[in-house]
């Protein structure tokens, strides 16, 4: 049991003529309560899982696959991604390689990379294509830096935004008198702590990720 149904299970024990009744509608109550948890702590997961996503596409002066997740090839009429058609490899730390299992593709990659505009000319020498990571001067450093602060920034509002219809939702089963005031308030502490909690990783990955534009 949750500490909240213990909590709820608690407050009716004094009545000795407990019905089954209203232990169904006691049990009923609080999974709806939890209900209201867990799908507050499955959309800021995705709050957090779409920062990462972001984070991981920032072309750092690092080799890194993942400035090619948003590359989509045109595959026979299919839109398709480079990791779906080709081995892709970080045989040097800036430099990316691009090998397609069918070398009739070589040049749809190419042309796919070069309309993607990822900020990095590839290098069609027949067989694989080459991406150089060129290395960042202070000055682009410091502008990724404030561009990661504020994608940080903007999931922190994105997760409190979660918070906060979240709490209306705890606030409506008051209002429907599906749960009692001092109900209301542990749920509202919940949901402050689970913010809490995502915010702090946010703040973690964030920081993580300006150490590491600031030290390539």
């Amino acid at each position: 049991l949750t500490l909240i149904m213990w909590l709820r299970l608690l407050r009716v024990k004094q009545s000795a003529h407990l019905s089954e009744i209203n232990l169904m509608n006691i049990f009923g109550e609080v999974i709806i309560m939890e209900t209201v948890f867990a799908k507050t702590k499955e959309k800021m997961e995705k709050c957090l899982t779409a920062l990462e996503r972001d984070y991981a596409a920032v072309r750092a002066g690092r080799a890194n696959p993942a400035v090619l997740d948003k590359v989509m090839v045109d595959y026979y009429g299919v839109p398709t991604p480079i990791n779906q058609m080709a081995a892709v490899s970080v045989p040097e730390a800036r430099l990316l390689v691009i090998q397609p299992w069918d070398a009739s593709t070589l040049r749809d990659i190419e042309k796919a990379i070069n309309t993607a505009d990822i900020g990095i000319n590839p290098q069609n020498d027949g067989k694989v294509i080459r991406l150089n990571f060129p290395q960042l001067t202070e000055e682009h450093r410091k502008s990724l830096q404030k561009d990661i602060s504020k994608r940080g920034e903007e999931a922190k509002v994105a997760i409190r935004n979660v918070r906060r219809d979240s709490m209306d939702d705890i606030k409506k089963l008051k209002k429907d008198n599906e749960i009692t005031e001092d109900e209301q308030k542990d749920a509202e502490k919940k949901l402050q702590d689970i913010t809490d909690d995502y915010v702090k990783q946010v703040e973690s990955i964030t920081k993580k990720k300006e150490e590491e534009v600031l030290s390539i």
